[in-house]
């Protein structure tokens, strides 16, 4: 398998991470989709990362749809996903929100980084942080109190997500999250980053 896209994406970062605690070896290749467009169009057209080539040639793209394959590779016990129906959509539920702050994250990043500072509006910047606010806050209740991982002793995807989705925003827009306002999810990221399936997988 080969994966393709940034580790700067927090979207293929979490590909990564969940492939490396699966055990299935992969090929990482770090396409851009801004500069190397035209080479990202050869191995799928979308040009959308994370795009996953399966071995067969067929190509997958969207996270959770690639993560939702790879788990299937694997027994039932080792899936990152819960398989009992009540803890699969605790699972998802959790799933959602860290992917709410994650995609209102990257809102705020593409509207800085990408749209002329003259063009861009203060009014939807607002909104998309107060729902990635919300997003967090929701995560932050969730967490608080616990000290091992989401769903008992291994670490799973809505761990993985979270984490991620933490670690993303704290990077790339840096004093809009302030840790002491979410101090559960702070330790919880500390905690899932120092693991090697994380450090190998470094945002970029």
């Amino acid at each position: 398998m080969q994966l393709i896209g940034m580790l700067d994406s927090p979207y293929v970062r979490r590909v990564a991470i969940s492939l490396a605690v699966l055990g299935l070896p992969f090929e990482h290749r770090s396409v851009s989709v801004f500069r190397h467009f035209d080479e990202f169009a050869k191995i799928n057209p979308a040009v959308k990362a994370p795009t996953l080539v399966e071995d067969d040639g067929t190509v997958l793209m969207e996270s959770t749809l690639i993560l939702d394959h790879i788990d299937r590779k694997v027994q039932p016990a080792r899936r990152l996903m819960p398989e009992e129906a009540g803890a699969r959509l605790q699972a998802l539920n959790l799933i959602g929100f860290g992917l709410a702050a994650t995609e209102k994250a990257m809102q705020t990043v593409y509207e800085r980084n990408l749209r002329p500072q003259e063009f861009q509006f203060e009014p939807w910047v607002e909104r998309v942080q107060k729902q990635m606010h919300a997003a967090y806050a929701e995560l932050e209740t969730r967490l608080a109190g616990r000290d091992g991982w989401l769903f008992g002793e291994r670490l799973m995807q809505p761990d993985i997500t979270i984490a991620v989705a933490w670690r993303f925003t704290q990077f790339m827009l840096p004093g809009v999250l302030d840790a002491a306002r979410y101090p559960a999810l702070a330790v919880f990221s500390e905690r899932a980053e120092a693991l090697p399936v994380f450090i190998g997988a470094p945002l970029e």
